[in-house]
């Protein structure tokens, strides 16, 4: 068994850049002329997209696309297909894989301790005490589930079935395709950042998803995402 603190994002292809912001934006004043901004370096319409952020045009911003590929426990899956419209996914499947026996425990700077109520409540740092006890009790937890799992498996149970004792903190990976407006929508929810004019309490675990997927479109599409940024982490 495999106990991990960390979640995976690898960034499997992509048809993303600045410039396709441009020529989608442009074709609505320049019809056939737009072709001409194509492959173009954006840098010189830095302020079109900044505009287009501002004033939340957002059909541009689906002009492109982005594959990654992630592995985290399920239970950032769950929240993470909430995300529907401008995504695509395809999961591992319990049904026809034996699962593998990687789980998570959060790590010594994940805070543990819930404080207030619903709505209005903050995390704060947990003890030495505490951070043992969710390790040991995790651990515990995952060895007697996996070994239930693994048991009816060898008795020729279906893995369809037989999964249904394995935990949220089991690791799947999937793939997921999103366009740039997606993705933005996606962060403003997901990531907590001082520049965010919309309050956002994302989990901890999903938040770290959010900011590897983030830094490998900042690469990709660094005018845009500087506008997403001067203009409060809005989708528009």
């Amino acid at each position: 068994m495999e106990l991990v603190s960390e979640v995976t994002v690898e960034l499997v292809k992509h048809s993303a850049s600045d410039s396709d912001v441009v020529w989608a934006a442009r074709v609505s004043t320049a019809g056939e002329k737009s072709l001409a901004a194509v492959g173009q370096d954006a840098e010189r319409a830095r302020g079109l997209i900044n505009f287009l952020m501002r004033d939340r045009h957002g059909s541009p911003f689906e002009h492109n696309s982005m594959t990654f590929f992630v592995s985290a426990p399920i239970l950032v899956f769950r929240e993470f297909h909430r995300h529907r419209v401008g995504w695509s996914y395809n999961e591992e499947s319990g049904r026809y894989r034996e699962l593998r026996p990687v789980f998570y425990v959060p790590g010594p700077d994940r805070k543990l301790v819930q404080e207030g109520k619903p709505g209005q409540y903050v995390f704060t740092e947990g003890d030495e005490t505490q951070h043992k006890l969710v390790g040991e009790a995790m651990e515990r937890s995952y060895r007697e589930s996996y070994a239930a799992y693994q048991e009816m498996l060898a008795a020729g149970v279906a893995r369809e079935v037989a999964r249904a004792v394995l935990p949220v903190g089991l690791f799947s990976s999937m793939y997921a395709t999103c366009n740039a407006r997606s993705l933005m929508h996606f962060l403003s929810l997901r990531t907590k950042d001082e520049r965010g004019i919309v309050p956002s309490f994302p989990q901890r675990e999903i938040e770290m998803v959010a900011e590897k997927m983030e830094a490998f479109w900042a690469e990709l599409m660094p005018i845009t995402h500087a506008a997403f940024n001067a203009n409060g982490r809005v989708a528009p």
